[in-house]
């Protein structure tokens, strides 16, 4: 039985206590606001804790370690004494502990560029309760405590992302919009391995796609620096947060906000990305595409604009470097739509080679909607020069369909996550399919996967759902003969009616008895 996977937060075993606990404090505060009382807190520890790990060596070296540069030059923040967490550790319980956390946060800000208009700076404000930041900084305190750099680091960046996501859960379809389930983020990045060069995400949310991607090259043996992260929001709110997030982590990022969106005001105009990984708001119809029909990104035809599902999936497609390659996540529908041009859009996209690969994915994944979604893998040049530069499998002509609705278990009674088996499972496939190493030789798998020609694909008219092609599950044969089988299902069945009609008899006879006699519906024709 595949082991259930902590997505929120790893298997570290003490991040749900630590949030039930944190949770407690907050008493009546909305889980909106409390947000960002105590991510604000865990990354105030986090960058505290990388400066004091640092300046305790310099001291031991005999360095200067109040010089800036020597944090800076090793991408350690430079936190001033009056922003420490020692500091404010101290003096948690005074009433002016809410002034001191905005002061810190200012200072911060002051001494690091990056950071500036990134740190929540309201903990002073009279509806606070002042207590609680005090027990929540007490309770913070013992997250990493005597641990090196480097385990206080990853220990501080998994609380911070498993609060992340209970955050999102309490937050119910508001939470969604800044949080993409880890399971599904996993699923992508085990697909696509970015080891190397450019990822992005125009709708980057609080910025997970980027923090798997990291782990995975880390993981892997691979060097962090080896890629380089861009993204977008035009959340303000939640851009913050992917700052943040990001910065607990120690990853370098170029993320950029504006209130008008990556359709609008494309911050990264000339990006040409190697990975594109997203999760853009599904079906969003006010995205203002009536200002936008001439577009150079739609290639494939003008999304309509009453639906963005298809602008998305062309811009993120645009952005693509040559042998690049994407995956996005949208709503089932986007697979086989055909109103206002979709399916035309759709149509091309699939006679171009755009389309690598697509992945049906289980309901009740997402904090922010039922709506059951999908995986688009998408890749920009699927040509012979790809194939024979690679050694690749030569798949130009075909479309790897996975059927995945079946898999992940249930964590609550509303919300569903994939296991480490089924990301194992769907991306093996994929890369048996390619024709990477390592994973076996592809075959198609009746009720999991199918690869399918172009011919079988327009014989579907371009709808794009795996259940098409997938077919049905092969059932186990279980030894019985069919005519041995047929006899004693039959028995059964007749044994199942005999009772059945013992049970109506005895239904009818106690409702007359209280007066209440059924009538008879049906009766015979004479002939």
């Amino acid at each position: 039985m595949a082991q259930k996977n902590d997505n929120n937060g790893g298997n570290l075993g003490f991040e749900a206590e630590l949030f039930k606990a944190a949770d407690k404090l907050r008493g009546n505060m909305e889980p909106s606001d409390y947000k960002h009382v105590a991510l604000g807190l865990i990354f105030l520890k986090y960058i505290s804790d990388a400066f004091e790990a640092r300046h305790a060596q310099l001291l031991a070296e005999d360095a200067a370690a109040e010089d800036k540069d020597e944090y800076l030059a090793d991408n350690i923040f430079w936190v001033p004494k009056e922003a420490r967490w020692s500091h404010l550790q101290g003096n948690a319980k005074q009433a002016s502990i809410g002034t001191l956390i905005d002061e810190a946060m200012r200072a911060i800000e002051k001494d690091n560029e990056s950071l500036k208009g990134v740190l929540p700076k309201d903990y002073a404000r009279p509806a606070l309760n002042k207590v609680m930041l005090g027990e929540l900084i007490d309770l913070i305190s013992g997250i990493a405590l005597n641990e090196g750099n480097d385990k206080s680091k990853d220990v501080l960046g998994r609380v911070y992302e498993y609060f992340l996501g209970q955050f999102a859960g309490a937050e119910g379809k508001r939470g969604g919009e800044f949080y993409t389930p880890r399971s599904v983020v996993r699923t992508l990045v085990e697909m696509l391995e970015p080891y190397h060069g450019r990822v992005y995400d125009p709708c980057c949310g609080s910025g997970g796609m980027f923090v798997q991607s990291e782990k995975f090259v880390a993981e892997h043996g691979g060097r962090i620096g080896d890629i380089a992260i861009y993204g977008q929001e035009s959340n303000y709110t939640t851009w913050r947060l992917a700052k943040m997030n990001l910065a607990v982590r120690g990853i370098d990022s170029d993320i950029r906000w504006n209130n008008e969106g990556s359709f609008h005001k494309d911050e990264l105009r000339d990006l040409k990305a190697d990975f594109i990984l997203a999760n853009p708001p599904f079906n969003i119809s006010d995205w203002g595409g009536d200002r936008l029909r001439e577009d150079v990104r739609w290639q494939f035809g003008a999304p309509p604009v009453g639906n963005a599902n298809y602008a998305w999936l062309q811009h993120i497609f645009h952005h693509l470097a040559p042998h690049g390659f994407a995956g996005v996540v949208l709503a089932n529908g986007s697979m086989s739509s055909s109103q206002s041009g979709e399916g035309e859009i759709r149509k091309a996209m699939v006679e171009a080679g755009a389309v690598d690969c697509m992945v049906a994915l289980p309901g009740q994944l997402f904090y922010s909607t039922q709506i059951p979604a999908c995986l688009w893998i998408l890749a920009k040049d699927r040509s012979n020069g790809l194939v024979k530069k690679t050694r690749l499998r030569d798949r130009r002509c075909e479309v790897l369909f996975i059927d995945a609705r079946q898999m992940g278990v249930l964590v609550d009674r509303t919300r569903r996550e994939l296991t480490d088996d089924d990301i194992r499972k769907i991306a093996s496939a994929y890369h048996a399919w390619r024709g990477e190493g390592g994973v076996g030789e592809y075959a198609d798998i009746p009720g999991f996967c199918k690869s399918a020609t172009l011919e079988e694909i327009r014989k579907h008219g371009h709808v794009l759902t795996p259940g098409r092609y997938v077919g049905a599950a092969e059932q186990e044969d279980d030894g019985e003969a069919f005519d041995d089988k047929m006899r004693r299902l039959t028995t059964q069945l007749a044994e199942q009616m005999a009772r059945g009609a013992k049970l109506d008899a005895a239904i009818r006879e106690n409702l007359k008895g209280l007066g209440y006699e059924l009538p008879t519906l049906f009766t015979e024709c004479a002939e």
